[in-house]
């Protein structure tokens, strides 16, 4: 099999489709839930709902965008096409879960329910999940595929910084009420539509299998039976759950932590978002050459100890504002492993279900993991949202609402035990992860195997 490189600045154009999305999309995992509950006035345990039941629709939709990639055939390919198609209507999308109207509760939680899920379940799902499997058919070079998810990773939380770290600050700009939310939001909507389209006329799908072609239009249900039976598919879906929900929790929880217990929500949650962002960047980029030498199971493996250690360490102090910086960096170090190379992971697991069961589906299993993570995100968000409501924390549109005792040490137990369930999936799951070690025979045969017609 001839070794093909990508050049970088194909990689960077590929990267910044991520770094789009998750402007929009860390708006949506950290800050929504905070303009929902006290720039609107919503209940959490509303919020908390809409986006519970949002997550098993959005898991669906999912498998049906994985198998409708797989049967899409245009002039620029199979994934490609979507990034074009669904660019508009996304920006359209993330600008409309902001102007939630002032209505009665039931009007207001029909809106909640059809715009989020108008962004998420489908906007998000019929753009991101093409994304995603577009790298497998970019290269199939492992090496490469490594690079690229460096890459990805590396520049995809610049998305979450933007939003993050620059949002609050703004909105109180220009009036820090729901309209300044509304600008801000479309503001980082025309920045994602342009690095979508970036991505779509740089990113070329150049795999070519020959022997794919008679297999196109398998039956749906032999389809999930391989995607089923190939168990570092579910492995790998586990991992990028995790990797997903990580970022829920920390992400929703730590503005009210900021605003609740240091009482001070103008500059320390940026600042926070910031440093351990920055770090988990610097983190990705330090995994490329590591990669090489150690695997990626291994680093994966080590940095969830690494981020399990740091949570406990946590634990000493979780009223200061110095334990929560080391927090933040021990977090980023031992998950930069993990960010680094679950995208690369997932294309290795493409060719692994290709080896064992003569069945290539990308789209499938982009999409099967993809509905792990949303499924996970949303399961996660509920939970947050509900354990708040239950602990008696009072929504205001005023934003500046004392909370009851209990609901402050619901804030606090939340952000101290999520970190430490996240690291320790990683670690059990890639115990038993023996992909690595098995890849490069796999590829051998999979060469041959080809050069006779056969997948």
């Amino acid at each position: 099999m001839e070794k093909k490189k990508l050049s970088v600045s194909t990689g960077l154009c590929y990267a910044g489709g991520d770094v789009g999305c998750n402007i929009v999309f860390g708006m949506i995992g950290t800050l929504l839930t905070l303009f929902y509950t006290d720039y609107v006035g919503i209940s959490a345990a509303t919020v908390g709902l809409v986006m519970l039941l949002s997550r098993c629709f959005d898991g669906f939709s999912d498998l049906v965008m994985g198998v409708i990639v797989e049967r899409t055939n245009s002039k620029w390919g199979k994934s490609r096409p979507w990034l074009l198609w669904m660019s508009i209507p996304f920006a359209l999308s993330a600008v409309l879960l902001f102007t939630v109207p002032r209505t009665t509760g039931m009007l207001q939680f029909l809106y909640l329910f059809v715009t989020y899920n108008f962004c998420t379940t489908i906007c998000y799902t019929a753009i991101n999940l093409p994304y995603g499997s577009l790298s497998s058919m970019m290269i199939r070079e492992s090496s490469e595929r490594d690079k690229l998810s460096v890459l990805r990773m590396g520049l995809s939380p610049l998305g979450k910084i933007v939003a993050a770290t620059c949002t609050l600050p703004l909105v109180k700009l220009l009036g820090n009420d729901q309209a300044a939310w509304i600008k801000v939001m479309s503001v980082w909507a025309v920045l994602a539509l342009a690095l979508l389209l970036l991505c779509f006329f740089k990113c070329e799908e150049k795999v070519q299998i020959e022997a794919r072609k008679k297999d196109e239009k398998l039956p749906i249900p032999t389809m999930l039976k391989a995607l089923f039976a190939n168990q570092y598919f579910w492995a790998v879906m586990l991992l990028w759950t995790v990797q997903s929900v990580s970022f829920t929790i920390t992400g929703t929880i730590l503005p009210y932590y900021c605003k609740y217990i240091f009482n001070n929500d103008t500059w320390m949650y940026s600042a926070l978002f910031l440093t351990e962002t920055l770090v988990l960047v610097v983190g990705i980029f330090i995994c490329s050459p590591l990669i090489k030498k150690f695997g990626k199971r291994n680093i994966a493996f080590v940095g969830g100890f690494v981020a399990l250690v740091g949570q406990i360490l946590f634990f000493l102090n979780p009223y200061s504002f110095g334990f929560m910086v080391m927090s933040c960096v021990t977090r980023a170090i031992g998950l930069a492993p993990l960010n680094a190379v679950v995208f690369s992971m997932v294309g290795d697991v493409v060719e692994f279900g290709q080896w064992k069961n003569h069945i290539r589906q990308e789209s499938l299993i982009f999409a099967g993991g993809s509905i792990g993570t949303k499924v996970g995100a949303g399961i996660a968000s509920a939970v947050i949202t509900g354990l708040l409501s239950s602990s008696g924390y009072v929504s205001s549109s005023a934003g500046i609402t004392a909370q009851p005792e209990t609901a402050l040490e619901m804030i606090v137990s939340l952000y101290k035990f999520g970190p430490i369930l996240i690291a320790a999936v990683i670690i059990v799951t890639l115990f038993g992860y023996k992909l690595d070690k098995m890849y490069p025979a796999i590829m051998q045969e999979l060469t041959e195997r080809e050069a006779h017609g056969q997948l």
